[in-house]
C-alpha cells in the first residue's frame, strides 16, 4: 500500500534508535513489504552516534539526510532545521518524535535526585516543545523556494502506556508521558491548523518492546511471565509493530482524518503489571 510519503520531507528525531531506526527505514519505502525507492525525504536527527543510519545513508543516499542535534538545546534544535531543508529545497512536512533515554534502575519519588527528574523532562518534554515549536515556525513562514504541501503536515509522537497506566518504577517516565499523549496533542490539534489546515497532531503509546534495551530488560525472566500473562496477545511488541502504526499515524493518504489520537501499541494489556508479592510462588517453571 502507497501511504503518500513519496518525496515528503519527513524529520524523525531519535532516529538511531531501536523504534527511530526502524521507522526510518520503512519511510524510504515507496509500499510497505517491498524494497521499492522513491518513498520520504527523511532527515534523521541523531544525538551522537549514527548506528544503523550509517547503513542507509549508503543505500539510499538521494532520498536520506543524518544531521546531528541535542533536542535539549535551543540553538541545536534552530540549526537542526535550518540545516533540514537544505538538501532537497524543502521544508520539513512530517515531524516523528521518537527521541527519548531511560532509566533503567528509576528510584521512587521520595529518592529520586531532581537531576534525574529535569533530565527526563528536559528530554521528552522541552525537547518535544523545542522541535515542534521550530517546525511550525518554518511551516508558517517557509524560505524562498522550500514551501511545502501543507496538505501533508502531521505530528506524531511516541508515547508510553505507563503514561496512561502509570508505572511504579518510572514515575518521571510516566509523567511525560501523560503530558504528551494527552495535553500536549489535544492542544496543539486546535492551534496547528491555524498553520496548516489540514495538519494533524497524534500519538503511539507502545508497551514493552523487543529492542536491545527491552531484551536485556526482559532477562528478568519474572518481569516477563508477569507481562505476557497480562497481555491478551501473549507477545512482546516488535520495533517494527510501533513504526507500522506510527506510518500510518503520519499518513495524510490513510489517516487524514484522525487527529488528537493516542493508541495503544500494548497486545491489549489493560493497566499496569505489579511486581510479585515477596511470597509468591508460580505454578509453571519459567
Amino acid at each position: 500500500m502507497d501511504l503518500g510519503f513519496t518525496n515528503v520531507h519527513v524529520l524523525v528525531t531519535g532516529a538511531s534508535g531501536g523504534i527511530g531506526a526502524c521507522i526510518t527505514r520503512l519511510l524510504l519505502l515507496r509500499y510497505l513489504y517491498f524494497a521499492l525507492e522513491h518513498g520520504a525525504r527523511v532527515t534523521a536527527q541523531y544525538h551522537s552516534k549514527l548506528g544503523p543510519l550509517a547503513e542507509f545513508v549508503q543505500k539510499y543516499p538521494d532520498s536520506m539526510n543524518t544531521l546531528p542535534a541535542d533536542v535539549t538545546d535551543e540553538d541545536s534544535v534552530r540549526g537542526l532545521f535550518a540545516a533540514a531543508g537544505k538538501k532537497w529545497k524543502q521544508e520539513v512536512q512530517v515531524i516523528i518524535l521518537s527521541h527519548g533515554l531511560w532509566f533503567k534502575d528509576s528510584d521512587d519519588l521520595v529518592d529520586m535526585v531532581l537531576s534525574q527528574w529535569n533530565r527526563t523532562m528536559s528530554v521528552y518534554l522541552n525537547g518535544a516543545f523545542l522541535v515542534t515549536r521550530e517546525f511550525l515556525k518554518y511551516l508558517r513562514s517557509p524560505r524562498q523556494g522550500f514551501k511545502p504541501d501543507m496538505s501533508k503536515v502531521s505530528v506524531v509522537l511516541i508515547g508510553s502506556t505507563c503514561g496512561e497506566f502509570g508505572d511504579e518504577d518510572h514515575l518521571d517516565y510516566a509523567c511525560v508521558s501523560s503530558a504528551l499523549q494527552v495535553g500536549f496533542i489535544r492542544s496543539l490539534k486546535h492551534q496547528i491548523v491555524k498553520i496548516a489546515p489540514a495538519g494533524r497532531v497524534n500519538s503511539v503509546a507502545p508497551g514493552w518492546v523487543n529492542t536491545e534495551s527491552g531484551k536485556k530488560i526482559f532477562e528478568d525472566k519474572a518481569l516477563r511471565r508477569r507481562t505476557l500473562a497480562a497481555t491478551p496477545l501473549n507477545r512482546i511488541a516488535e520495533p517494527e509493530d510501533v513504526a507500522y502504526q506510527v506510518l500510518a499515524l503520519a499518513s495524510s493518504t490513510v489517516s487524514r482524518q484522525v487527529t488528537g489520537t493516542n493508541v495503544l501499541i500494548a497486545g491489549g494489556i489493560d493497566g499496569y503489571v505489579p511486581p510479585d508479592p515477596p511470597d509468591y510462588k508460580p505454578k509453571h517453571k519459567l
